[in-house]
This record gives structure tokens, C-alpha cells and sequence, in this order.
């Protein structure tokens, strides 16, 4: 199986009632080689994450970048 990995960069975190916290991340473009890189491979896109797990939802601040690995289930 092959595993696709692509890199992403948290751009917002929003708090909904019942303390839902939704991050939004888009691929990253530029900023070092390796982003520079990525982004030739990965040009587009945005993933959606909510969570209501405190220690989860922490792990995203904006502007803290990501590896997404995608391998089939």
C-alpha cells in the first residue's frame, strides 16, 4: 500500500457552545525548502477537524504546521 503525505498548516481554531473546537488547516506554500516542496505536490486544499477532547483541541494553534499521512483503511 502506498502512503500519500501531505503537509498542512493550521490557519484558525473556532469554539462552538458545548465546547466543540474546530481547527482549519490548508497545505503548506512556502516558508522553507521542504514547504516549498510539499506545496509543489500538494497545491490545494483544506481538511475540517473538530473535537470536543481539551488535550486534542490544544494540539492546534494557529500557525503550528502538520504531516497528514493518507494510507488506505
Amino acid at each position: 500500500m502506498t502512503t500519500v503525505r501531505a503537509k498542512f498548516k493550521v490557519q484558525s481554531v473556532t469554539e462552538s457552545e458545548g465546547g466543540l473546537k474546530t481547527a482549519n488547516l490548508a497545505p503548506v506554500t512556502s516558508g522553507s525548502p521542504e514547504n516549498e516542496k510539499f506545496f509543489k505536490w500538494t497545491p490545494g486544499g483544506q481538511i475540517q477537524l473538530g473535537t470536543i477532547n481539551p488535550e486534542a483541541a490544544a494540539q492546534f494553534v494557529p500557525g503550528r504546521q502538520f504531516y497528514v499521512d493518507f494510507t488506505p483503511a
